[in-house]
């Protein structure tokens, strides 16, 4: 979805500028852009140290360059096994561009503040950086300064494949102040909209034929469960899904689409008819939310959920439904692939040959579909990097070789995967999920592209095919992934709102309230009002004003 965006110069401050020109500039004795234009003189060569296969770059210097990373560093046996993979990895790096990889982990704990500190020091550290608009700070890194921009001829000659293989939609969505700070990845389908799992062999039972397909269809299911299973608790949520139930009923009942980041309520968005105008439906749509809160009351009253739901710290209710204990799970689609999967920890399917998970998303009454950012995983190199181009021929081709690409991404063939005679990935004999599984170490979020992945053979492909392709015919993209709020003379606001919200959720989502439907979402409107969320909205238009409209 091609977008038109209007600069952010007053956004950028000069000295950031300063900074960044100075990165794109200076870096590199050894590779650098000015060097590819010199190198073109150079003789091609098939030797290891000498030239890529264009003849045209100069690669005889042997460099390192380093992957930033969440995560924490294995060790022990694990090292043992990511050792071993990188060693062949950076043969066949330093075959094709005289370059090996070396990873630095930002360990998970307090990891953003370490993430950032790390970048800040533009001491040349790191080269490649794993980051994220929604989770990692990406756009304000790229605002401070600590991100190289990359030019279209500098993608073009060092990330060639790439280059081709991102649509120039996409990368309009990876620029910042019209320039290009980040790459997508754009090729990988990865679903985590939210919805239910829930036993699609006894959603037939209780005459729905087609499955769960609306929430009152999911009423239907749950009061059939809790006649005929009487023994089985319909969902034994632990009463921490309230934010995300109210989300999906508003996502079901509207097409409006939320701007991810302000706050944990994921209150403010725009709708499909129109993006850039910001609505707020839980403050706005009282009728939708009256019906919310009626019907949340009813599942209270049916006996969806144990009656001390808000404080059930102790429930298990994922591995329970594994088991056949529970009768639903309100999770992402990712999560459903696996319950859906017939693998030894799901015993439903062993015990019951009849039994089927099926998925119903929020959204599916409206069509209301949103992907994923396109940057919610994506790779920048860092500003201060001393070999750029060369990062970007190593990003080349782990993302698009398919022998560096299976290194990284799976590890060695016949120790940590194989692949059987349909051409699906298994685990060799004796493999062990806590040492051999390379994915779990290498962590590579940033590049993951569909068409060299491997199948997992455990995973259902008939049924995740087909709601993937359903998805596929109704999504939009996330349509906010450049937008990153200044919230600095608002963020009081937003944390008295967001605090609000949830108090109010807690109780309207899990039928707690005392009095009427009518009687709690007023009084939840009027203290959302008291605390601000007026305010906030019009300061938020303005900023989606400045660079939207």
């Amino acid at each position: 979805m091609k977008k038109r965006f209007k600069r952010l110069g007053a956004m950028l401050l000069a000295g950031t500028m300063l900074l960044g020109a100075t990165a794109c500039g200076g870096g590199s004795n050894s590779s650098t852009t000015g060097n590819a234009a010199k190198s073109e003189d150079s003789a091609s060569t098939t030797e290891t140290g000498g030239t890529t296969s264009s003849g045209d770059i100069d690669t005889s210097e042997h460099v390192v360059i380093t992957y930033m990373v969440t995560g924490d560093k294995p060790d022990g046996k694990s090292a043992e096994r990511l050792d071993e993979m990188m060693e062949k990895l950076n043969a066949i790096l330093t075959e094709k561009v005289n370059a090996e990889l070396e990873i630095y982990y930002i360990g998970w704990t307090d990891y953003l503040s370490n993430y950032n500190l790390t970048l800040a020091q533009m001491d040349g550290s790191v080269d490649l950086v794993g980051t994220a608009s929604d989770w990692l700070d990406a756009w304000p890194n790229a605002k401070n300064g600590a991100f190289l921009e990359l030019s279209e001829d500098m993608l073009k000659t060092y990330a060639p494949k790439t280059w081709e293989s991102v649509s120039q939609d996409h990368w309009d969505l990876c620029k910042y102040n019209g320039s290009i700070y980040l790459i997508p990845e754009d090729n990988y389908a990865q679903w985590t909209n939210h919805g239910f799992i829930y036993r699609l062999d006894w959603a037939k039972e209780a005459g729905l034929t087609d499955g769960v397909k609306s929430w009152e269809d999911l009423t239907t299911y749950f009061k059939y469960v809790k006649e005929a299973y009487p023994d089985v608790i319909p969902w034994d949520s632990d009463g921490t899904q309230y934010a995300q139930m109210a989300n999906g009923w508003i996502t079901s009942h509207s097409n409006f689409v939320a701007i991810d980041g302000v706050c944990s309520g994921a209150l403010w968005g725009g709708t499909k008819d129109d993006l850039y105008t910001i609505t707020t439906p839980a403050y706005t749509d009282t009728d939708m939310m009256v019906e919310y809160a009626k019907l949340m009351k009813e599942w209270d009253n049916i006996g969806v959920w144990k009656t001390d739901v808000l404080n059930n710290t102790a429930s298990s209710n994922r591995d329970d439904y594994r088991i056949g204990r529970v009768a639903a799970e309100q999770h992402h689609t990712q999560t459903w692939t696996d319950l859906c999967s017939v693998t030894p920890s799901n015993t439903i399917y062993q015990d019951d040959p009849d039994a089927e998970s099926g998925f119903f998303y929020f959204g599916e009454e409206t069509g209301n579909v949103v992907a994923l950012s396109i940057t919610h995983g994506a790779m920048a190199v860092s500003a201060a990097s001393k070999n750029p181009e060369r990062a970007l021929m190593v990003y080349d081709l782990l993302r698009n070789d398919e022998e560096c690409y299976r290194l990284l991404c799976y590890g060695i063939e016949g120790v940590s995967y194989e692949i059987n005679d349909e051409g699906l990935r298994t685990t060799p004999e004796g493999y062990n999920s806590d040492t051999d599984n390379i994915n779990g170490m290498t962590n590579w979020w940033w590049g993951r592209n569909d068409d060299l992945e491997i199948r997992d053979a455990t995973r259902n492909w008939d049924a995740i095919d087909k709601l993937y392709s359903e998805y596929d015919s109704l999504k939009i993209d996330y349509p906010y992934g450049q937008f990153v709020p200044e919230v600095d003379d608002i963020q009081s606001k937003i944390d008295n709102i967001n605090e609000v919200y949830t108090n109010y959720t807690k109780q309207i989502s899990y039928g707690k309230y005392q009095g009427t439907a009518e009687e709690i979402v007023a009084e939840m409107q009027s203290a959302l009002k008291q605390a601000g969320i007026e305010e906030v909205t019009a300061a938020l238009q303005e900023q989606f004003d400045a660079l939207y409209k």
